[in-house]
């Protein structure tokens, strides 16, 4: 009787890989946490901080819980609140609207670009109005580096600048990417990451961070993670989180900075070999100019008429994984349909919806492998 065996599954990302060529460094990291049990606040802490100070380019940086809390911790440290408007794309994870709306204040979702992904600045300057009609307080702006690539901040910077608002960066997909020759971390007034476990720069569990210069903000940031605590932690001055990065995880991303640029050149040669062997069958990513990408996903567009979800059936059973990012919006997800879009609606964010879908993409994947998700999605497309 013949049998039919199953290709082996790909891995979607591959922190496995990761984690056996890292080894040792690792086991001897949580080692030295676990010797001197300072599990919070302990010394690989402020290293960290110091470390990916000198990486971004950023004066200050603060560690903290997650990529949400990041977000959070800022949004509060500015005072934002009820009668605020926050611009947002609606193309991207629900955080970033999340954060705005737990703070009382009012996401405004825009639309972004379709070559990108990107916040769209002349969107932004329609949300900005539809804030206004609705006699809210444009306060802040919030472009989102999606999948791995910088978002224009100059033009939404002097979008911003106009209407005297400050900019949140959310870099929690593209931390380490650059815009015009600087790296991420060093635009806005502030810059929100995230390292979570499947971003490039991920840890073993939740963390995030926060970039910036202005050093009354670093030192209001620092308060806020810890409940809102003054010169005494019992004086507490201010409503704040328990928003702390654990020592184990800091210690942990010690050692992943150390290989992170060699992981991001490699991710930019997957990058490559995905668009020589697929740029003629599906619209693969683009590239703006002055922009890098490091890739925390490689997201392509369905053809016309592609059922996406057949699309990803014939792929998995050959062993394929793909992913969504994202099937509905932000405007249109049920905790937040009832918030304001800019006016003439968001087709673009709509459209992406529809026709996106996001193929294997780490810095392990080998030339071989990723010829057969190639040749597997060729003809996924031709039958």
């Amino acid at each position: 009787m013949n049998q039919h065996l199953r290709p082996d599954p790909v891995p979607f990302i591959d922190i496995g890989a990761q984690r056996r060529r890292l080894g040792q460094s690792i086991d001897d990291a949580v080692g030295r946490v676990l010797a001197h049990c300072q599990f919070i606040n302990g010394p690989e802490v402020a290293q960290l901080e110091a470390e990916l100070a000198a990486f971004s380019g950023a004066k200050h940086v603060v560690t903290c819980a997650s990529g949400t809390d990041a977000l959070l911790m800022v949004l509060m440290a500015k005072g934002v609140g009820s009668g605020d408007a926050v611009l947002c794309p609606s193309f991207t994870f629900c955080a970033t609207g999340e954060a705005v709306a737990l703070t009382g204040a009012t996401p405004v979702f825009v639309d972004v670009d379709e070559a990108t992904f990107n916040m769209d600045a002349n969107a932004l300057k329609r949300g900005i109005a539809t804030a206004k009609k609705l006699g809210l307080k444009p306060k802040a702006v919030i472009p989102v580096d999606l999948f791995g690539q910088s978002a224009d901040h100059d033009s939404i910077a002097a979008v911003a600048r106009a209407e005297g608002m400050f900019v949140l960066d959310d870099a929690a997909q593209a931390f380490g990417a650059s815009y015009k020759g600087r790296r991420l971390g060093t635009f806005g007034l502030v810059t929100a990451t995230s390292f979570f476990p499947a971003k490039p720069l991920g840890c073993f569990g939740d963390g995030g961070a926060i970039f910036t210069d202005d050093p009354e903000l670093a030192a209001t940031l620092r308060s806020i993670r810890v409940h809102g605590q003054g010169s005494d932690k019992y004086d507490n001055v201010r409503l704040g989180l328990t928003g702390r990065l654990d020592t184990m995880q800091a210690a942990i991303l010690i050692e992943k900075l150390k290989i992170f640029e060699d992981e991001i050149a490699a991710r930019n040669q997957v990058a490559e070999r995905y668009a020589r062997g697929l740029g003629n069958v599906v619209s693969v990513p683009h590239v703006a100019g002055g922009c890098t990408s490091i890739w925390a996903q490689y997201t392509i567009r369905l053809p016309h008429g592609v059922d996406r979800d057949d699309f990803a059936a014939a792929l998995k059973t050959q062993g394929i994984p793909t992913a969504i990012y994202y099937p509905k919006s932000m405007h249109q997800q049920t905790a937040y349909r009832d918030y304001p879009v800019a006016d003439g609606g968001l087709p673009v964010s709509e459209k992406l919806s529809d026709d996106v879908i996001s193929l294997p993409m780490h810095a392990y994947l080998d030339e071989a492998t990723q010829q057969r998700i190639i040749k597997a999605v060729r003809g996924a497309l031709s039958t």
